[in-house]
């Protein structure tokens, strides 16, 4: 069997009621990487199943070429496959490099499935596995919808509510299927994020009025929903839903007073969407180390929390990777708690804690000698600090 290439894969879930622009969203996360006028000099965005690819460039050609929105996917559950390919020409290629390739997967839950009963056996029986295909992914975004909440001016908190109501019920509903075979489940994702998407309809706001606006109309309706979700899981204290918001926005939208069809579509004014690839890449290893440095978890819930976590951290500090693993090999056969805090807790903090001047130096380092991997690492964990200054990301702390 091949040993190359090594492949690193992260997951996103993505939850939205039907018409909340999820697949705006994905067609406007792509779209743009293909675009003959892009440049990356690092790597390579390309669409794993190349239909797929087409069809999310030629929504993406549509609202750029001629302002038409695509068209809504009904009870479509659709897993969106991505991989980040280096650049050629990379100096550190080869087995010391702790992975060659990152791959995303992008899984769209139905916006239908939040607000209809299933209409059989089979159906729900489809939900359920539908779901259980998301229990990989670390980092979940719940949207808000922006039109929704336009529409509800003054009245947020009906819309608001409605909305955390409906998923929490949805997710009671396969709490018994969920949890038939081995009880309560140590794989789920972990990091909630609430998203608002449409975020171009608010051009005044930062991602903090966002928050404001949440807590002020629903935080008894978001500690429902992290009520719900902790009794499905192993485990509960590692869990943050209502602590992350970003704003998202797919472009800028020129609308006529009372027709929703836009005018023009601006693909370039975009928000958050380049922020995606970081937040499902760094996100959970930062709250891994965050949630390990408060508490004690079991090594069950260590192994699924944060997959990969070790490799992205060595990958990201530029350490030789053959003596992180070996580090990580002796922890594995003594799970020793003390020797996980005093030899790899460290390591993995160094690769949070990175930030300021010293990360904008490795990262120019990493370029400069042609470390794509690293490189590309750094500048996502660049990426994200740009986010939170520009206030379209607040991450819990």
């Amino acid at each position: 069997m091949a040993k190359y290439p090594r492949v690193r894969e992260q997951n996103i879930a993505v939850f939205g009621e039907a018409g909340s622009g999820k697949t705006v969203l994905v067609s406007s996360f792509y779209g743009p990487t293909q675009e003959g006028s892009y440049v990356n000099d690092l790597w390579d965005l390309v669409a794993r199943q190349t239909g797929q690819g087409h069809r999310l460039y030629q929504n993406f050609l549509g609202m750029r070429d001629s302002a038409t929105v695509p068209m809504q996917t009904r009870f479509a559950n659709t897993t969106y496959e991505f991989s980040v390919k280096l650049k050629a020409g990379d100096e550190h290629g080869g087995p010391k490099r702790p992975f060659d390739e990152l791959r995303l997967a992008w899984h769209d839950y139905p916006g239908e499935w939040f607000t209809e009963d299933p209409s059989s056996a089979e159906e729900r029986n489809r939900r359920s596995d539908t779901f259980r295909s998301l229990l990989r992914s670390d980092v979940a975004l719940l949207l808000v919808d922006g039109q929704k909440l336009l529409d509800y001016a003054g009245e947020e908190e009906r819309y608001l509510k409605s909305l955390l109501g409906n998923f929490r019920q949805n997710l009671m509903r396969l709490k018994d299927d969920l949890l038939a075979e081995d009880g309560r489940l140590v794989e789920f994702p972990r990091i909630w994020i609430l998203a608002l998407s449409k975020a171009d309809m608010f051009p005044d706001w930062d991602v903090s009025t966002f928050r404001d606006l949440v807590i002020l109309k629903a935080s008894e309706d978001v500690e429902r929903l992290r009520s719900a979700v902790a009794e499905l899981i192993e485990t509960p204290e590692a869990l943050s839903i209502g602590e992350d918001f970003i704003l998202l926005s797919s472009a800028k939208f020129q609308l006529k007073p009372g027709d929703p069809q836009p005018v023009d579509i601006d693909v370039k004014q975009r928000v958050g969407l380049d922020l995606v690839l970081p937040i499902a890449s760094l996100l959970p290893l930062e709250r891994r180390v965050l949630w390990e440095q408060r508490m004690t978890i079991p090594r069950k819930v260590v192994d699924s929390l944060a997959d990969g976590a070790e490799v992205i951290a060595a990958a990201l500090t530029g350490a030789k990777y053959a003596k992180f693993d070996e580090v990580i090999k002796k922890f594995a056969k003594t799970d020793r708690r003390a020797d996980f805090v005093v030899k790899v807790l460290p390591r993995l903090a160094q690769a949070v804690e990175m930030a300021g001047p010293k990360l904008k130096t490795m990262n120019e380092e990493a370029r400069a000698h042609n470390d794509h991997l690293r490189a590309m690492l750094t500048q996502f964990k660049l990426d994200l600090d740009q986010g939170v200054r520009d206030k379209v990301l607040r991450a819990q702390k």
